[in-house]
């Protein structure tokens, strides 16, 4: 069985929790991820002032990607948003009907984006509305539709990253890191 491989996107203003808790959630499973900085390489500055240094510069990524995952943040969200190079790669993963996982503030990234249309999905609070009119929301920690993932925010993140491991590697290997890591 091939190994899974997933690419996280960090912009400046992400939400340090949901990117080390679903990265370090990912690892532990055994999945390869790559963190890609979307202004490059150097170090992402996240929401609480956390720094965080990705692995490569999204420009130099190659997938394919079996998940691209979006973490949240306000300010990270935006950036993702506005990223013409974001939208692209979340097009493609739509077309070649692959994986694609947006928390907190991130899922309207798929709005911006027009990825997932219609899809049941979540998010944070403060972009519920966008969320709202682009798909079918639901109030739950993590909704599934499809190869699409979404989460409310950093205190769903340990959810969040278990249900990715469940759909990359299986649920009794994502049932099989809840002793070691002590989450009930």
């Amino acid at each position: 069985m091939k190994t899974p491989r997933v690419l996280v996107i960090l912009a400046d203003g992400a939400e340090e929790m949901e990117v080390v808790i679903t990265v370090d959630v990912l690892r532990r499973a055994g999945i390869e991820v790559v963190s890609a900085g979307l202004a490059g390489s150097g170090p992402v500055t996240c929401s609480r002032g956390v720094r965080l240094v990705p692995d490569l510069g999204l420009a130099e990524a190659r997938g394919p990607f079996d998940l691209v995952v979006l973490p949240g943040g306000a300010k990270g969200s935006d950036a993702l948003a506005a990223s013409a190079e974001v939208g692209r790669l979340l097009q493609a993963q739509e077309r070649d009907g692959r994986g694609i996982a947006a928390i907190c503030a991130a899922p309207k990234v798929l709005a911006v984006h027009g990825v997932q249309a219609g899809r049941a999905m979540t998010s944070h609070p403060s972009v519920r509305d966008a969320v709202a009119r682009h798909g079918r929301y639901v109030e739950s920690p993590v909704v599934e539709d499809g190869d699409l993932v979404t989460s409310r925010g950093p205190g769903t993140a340990f959810a969040f990253a278990l249900t990715l491991v469940a759909r990359l590697c299986g649920k009794d290997r994502a049932e099989s890191l809840r002793g070691p890591m002590v989450l009930a």
